[in-house]
């Protein structure tokens, strides 16, 4: 059987980091365990950690996150981070003809390694893979590049280039203050502006992690296409999971401590997420709200990721149309 010849030259690849299959203890504990057990993402030894995950974690910890993603949940769309992965990849299709634009996972479904031989079947032999996180990390964006190591291997005769960051790309940089812009001309500034950032380890940084100098950054150019003194925007750091020292300041503890301060009206962006998630719509628009009106505040207001907006569009179509090998 001949290979399909696809009609364009080069694919795109866009991956997220996953997300179960349904809002089910079930379908959680196998997206868990995919994640938990990449050594990305948890570099405790497999035969300590093993037996950890399968007998403690995830038969505690699938049931409680199955029913905060059931609060999120967008029906036959699915989880939202898959929804909008999938509408942000419709919407660079249109804007980028000539590409042939995939969607995938890091974990779970579509597979990202998949999505590659896909491309590769439709006769593609120059393929883009962009992950989804502006800043680069070794948790998130080196676990994506492991896996086009070994496509490389598989499909010798192929191109795979991986985006490592676009934290300071200034179309990116750009439709982000202009959502934040754009949200206050409709509903005023709020007493504060607060970025929040998934949280990694600081064993990491201290290893060589560039992500903390990559979030300080882009929270520097985010500020000045505000307008606006880098002092005036308060930087922290989500989701911490264990027990060990994370990156701070705690996003969590901080929105307390400004309700006990006095803040009345507390804006919240969360630039490392592409596109709105379990992180972002159950963590922070629901958790941390309810936190900052338990200690006093009264208005927290979460302002959404980019999802498929045109300007989030615009910007990961010119990133991509500009990689070099």
């Amino acid at each position: 059987m001949s290979t399909p010849i696809s009609p364009v030259t080069r694919g795109l690849v866009i991956a997220n980091l996953g997300t179960p299959r349904a809002p089910t203890a079930e379908a959680v504990r196998t997206y868990l365990r995919e994640f938990l057990t990449d050594k990305r993402v948890v570099q405790i030894p497999h035969l300590v950690w093993k037996p950890l995950l399968d007998w403690v974690i995830l038969p505690r910890r699938s049931p409680v996150v199955a029913e905060k993603y059931a609060e999120i949940w967008m029906g036959e769309e699915g989880s939202p981070l898959l929804a909008y992965t999938l509408r942000l990849a419709r919407a660079l299709q249109a804007a980028m003809p000539a590409t042939r634009v995939l969607p995938a996972m890091r974990y779970g479904q579509p597979a990202l390694g998949d999505a590659i031989m896909q491309l590769h079947a439709e006769g593609i032999r120059d393929i883009t893979l962009l992950p989804l996180y502006p800043q680069y990390s070794t948790t998130t964006t080196a676990s994506m590049e492991d896996v086009a190591a070994v496509m490389r291997k598989r499909l010798p005769d192929t191109r795979i280039h991986v985006v490592r960051d676009y934290h300071v790309d200034p179309h990116w940089v750009d439709a982000i203050a202009n959502s934040i812009r754009t949200y206050w001309d409709a509903n005023g500034r709020g007493d504060r502006l607060m970025l929040s950032f998934h949280g990694i380890p600081e064993r990491l940084v201290r290893a060589g992690d560039p992500y903390a100098a990559q979030c300080e950054a882009g929270t520097d150019a985010i500020a000045k296409a505000l307008d606006i003194p880098r002092s005036e925007i308060l930087l922290t750091y989500q989701s911490r999971f264990g027990r060990e020292r994370w990156l701070q300041p705690y996003t969590l503890q901080t929105v307390e401590e400004l309700a006990r301060d006095g803040v009345r009206r507390l804006d919240v962006v969360c630039p490392g997420f592409a596109v709105d998630c379990l992180e972002t719509l159950e963590e922070i628009a629901m958790q941390n709200a309810d936190a900052f009106r338990a200690a006093g505040g009264e208005a927290f207001r979460y302002i959404p990721c980019l999802n498929d907006a045109p300007s989030h569009v615009a910007a990961l179509a010119g990133i991509a149309a500009n990689t070099d090998a």
